[in-house]
Order: structure tokens, then sequence, then C-alpha cells
């Protein structure tokens, strides 16, 4: 039996992609797996996390990973209500992953807080039939979902590396971090508009922009007679 985990990384942060990682192993690979110890990606310190991405790529038989950009998270979340459009984004592109690696069963972490929902977009999506498993904390739940989350905070870190050597040190990208926040307004107050890699639909980001707009002008009172 081939087994399929799914899993995301970076979705509420302000700056960067969000980054889907999708594993393919065989029953023997998924022993490998428990017998590696893998486990939520949030629970491993960076350096464990890239030893155990290493490993997990030596394991499995194949894996995807896609990184959506933040223009295109804004592209979807703008023409909707943010969560409801997010959630089919990440729908989709796990049902991509899953159509790549044609596994017998595949396990999902749902974004969705109706995994069962979150499921039926994920196979509206596949042509083929398929058991799709989509829980909540799926991640600490299966391992094979553990090994997914590793790859693509992994990838996901690589990428938030590659915009701090360039941009410098923004933080976490986090709204509710105060180096992100100050980072954004110092670029925004320098250059007037965002750069590519933060979402500008995200609501701190839009505050940061609005708070620049010049106040309008009160209307003179009226003299009296």
């Amino acid at each position: 039996m081939l087994i399929c985990g799914v899993d995301d990384a970076g979705r509420g942060p302000v700056i960067g992609p969000l980054v889907i990682a999708g594993i393919l192993v065989d029953e023997t690979g998924l022993q490998k797996l428990i017998h590696l110890g893998v486990r939520d990606s949030k629970t491993l310190p960076p350096k464990k996390r890239e030893q155990m991405a290493a490993e997990i790529l030596r394991i499995v038989k194949d894996y995807r990973v896609v990184k959506v950009s933040p223009c295109e998270i804004d592209r979807v979340v703008k023409a909707g209500r943010k969560l409801n459009k997010l959630n089919r984004l990440e729908a989709r592109v796990m049902a991509s992953i899953i159509r790549d690696l044609k596994p017998d069963i595949a396990y999902v972490d749902a974004s969705d807080v109706m995994p069962e929902r979150f499921k039926q977009h994920i196979l509206e999506e596949i042509p083929f039939r398929i058991e799709v498993i989509s829980e909540h904390k799926a991640d600490k739940n299966y391992p094979v979902v553990s090994a997914a989350s590793i790859i693509a905070k992994v990838e996901r870190d690589k990428e938030i590396e590659k915009l701090r050597s360039k941009y410098g040190d923004f933080g976490s990208g986090y709204a509710a971090d105060p180096k992100t926040i100050n980072f954004l307004r110092k670029w925004i107050e320098k250059y007037g508009s965002y750069p590519d890699f933060v979402r500008e639909s995200w609501k701190t980001v839009k505050n940061i922009s609005e708070s620049r707009l010049p106040r309008p002008k009160e209307s003179a009172r009226p003299q009296q007679e």
C-alpha cells in the first residue's frame, strides 16, 4: 500500500510563501519514519528538522513541495472571505500533490475548522478513487504527516533565510512580532508600497498602509450670523 502525508508551513505569517509538502511511502517506509522518530515540525529545533528532513528524503518513494507566493495568496484572499478562500486554495494545492503522488490513501492536516468539508474540497479535485483522512492535528497523530510537516517547514525556512540575507532581519514574519511590524512600517515609509514577499491582504499589513493615509481635513466651522 502506498501512503501519502500532506501538510503546510507558513499559513499565518505576513511575510514569505505558504509551503505545502507531500511525501509518499510504502508500509516499510512508514515503519522507518516511525523508527526515525518523526513528529510535528513545530516541536523540533531548526537543526534537528534539517537533519530529519535529509533522512526523510532518503526514505520516501517520492515527494512534492509547492510554494504558494504571497501574490497568489493575496489574489484568492481578496476575492472573498479570507479563511474560506485560503482553505480552498490549500485544498487545491494538496489535491494537486496527491494527484501527482497517486497513493492508495492520503492523510492531510485539515486547515478548515470542518475537516470533513476540507476532505470534500480535496476529493473534488482528484479524478480517481482514493481514501483521504482529513483531521486536525494530523501532524501530531500520523507519522507520515509529521514527516511532511518537517519537509514543508525546512523548505519555508530556506525561503525565509533567502529573504533575510537580501533584505535584512525582519523578525519572525508574524504579525505579532514587533520587529516584523517595524520592518513593514519602515519599508512602506521608504518605498510607498510593499515588496512581493509581503501578503498585502493580511489585516495587519492593511492597517499599516491605512495609518499612512492623510486624514481628511475638518471642514471649517460655519460662521454664525
